[in-house]
């Protein structure tokens, strides 16, 4: 027999259907780079979309494997964001667990504090000031992490997530000589992976992605950050560095196409959060969902 189509199905199949579009048009540009980066010349201009590699050419790599500035540019990246996610969920966490008291001196006041910084802030340039003037940290990896330290956001999931474990293992640890330090280093952060694992998550990316600040703060090319390598050469056309390569590696400079090559560095930036996000996602759902249901 058949089922009849009611609206409701009818609705969910065509909210079906536009969420799948709308996840092949998010996905798209990312595996058309990649098809790009393998691409002999005679398929990097055609017109029709290539949905699958057609040719396996890897001058691209070699070339970024032998151009340094790529991989200082890395080793940049990598310690930024290393060190950033750490010192930013100790801090975040930090300043939200003290929030999830009642009793704790000042905690109305705090918090209006910190959600007022979420509608309004001092700018641009009282930041620049700030960092170059008074901190005088212009050309130091500090330029671009104690900014991201503590987000308003971020210190409320986080505070929220908190305020969802239960009262009773707090009472309990209390009642055997407990203070609230130890209990948060060995009951509460524990108990908090999924929200420590999202919040890192977010700010990791944050720190990976980042290129304008390099801008702002870094003078020196060899400080700079791996997205800001790529802006410089994807966006200031500044390639004379990797075609000089380029001609060391195969006795050309025309031997690798410029599109290959900018497809190729595309891939390898994003290539470790692509890697590393299935691995998190099943921490990830969790820590958003418990932490923005209670407030």
């Amino acid at each position: 027999m058949k089922k009849k189509m009611t609206w409701s199905n009818l609705l969910f199949t065509i909210i079906n259907g536009c969420l799948m579009i709308f996840i092949i048009i998010t996905i798209y540009p990312i595996w058309n780079q990649f098809i790009l980066s393998f691409a002999k010349r005679e398929y990097l201009y055609a017109v029709e979309a290539q949905w699958y590699p057609k040719s396996f050419n890897l001058s691209s790599y070699k070339v970024i494997l032998k151009y340094k500035d790529v991989w200082t540019g890395y080793a940049n990246t990598i310690l930024r964001t290393a060190l950033g996610t750490i010192l930013s969920l100790l801090v975040t966490a930090m300043a939200s667990y003290p929030l999830t008291k009642k009793d704790f001196p000042g905690n109305k006041v705090l918090t209006f504090l910190i959600l007022f910084t979420m509608l309004f802030n001092g700018g641009l340039i009282p930041s620049y000031l700030l960092m170059t003037q008074q901190l005088k940290l212009t050309n130091s990896i500090w330029a671009l992490i104690l900014p991201m330290l503590a987000t308003p956001y971020n210190i409320f999931i986080m505070r929220n997530f908190f305020m969802s474990v239960p009262e009773s293992l707090e009472e309990s640890a209390r009642i055997d000589g407990a203070g609230y330090f130890r209990i948060f280093w060995q009951i509460i952060a524990p108990l908090s992976k999924p929200v420590l694992v999202t919040v890192g998550l977010w700010v990791a990316v944050g720190h990976w992605q980042a290129w304008y600040d390099n801008l702002l703060y870094l003078q020196k090319p060899d400080k700079w950050g791996l997205q800001m390598i790529l802006r410089e050469l994807l966006v200031s056309n500044q390639q004379e560095n990797i075609f000089q390569v380029v001609k060391t590696t195969f006795g050309t400079a025309g031997a690798v196409d410029e599109r290959q090559l900018k497809s190729a560095i595309i891939v390898v930036s994003i290539l470790p959060m692509i890697i590393a996000y299935p691995f998190l996602q099943k921490f990830m759902n969790k820590g958003i969902i418990l932490g923005a249901v209670k407030g």
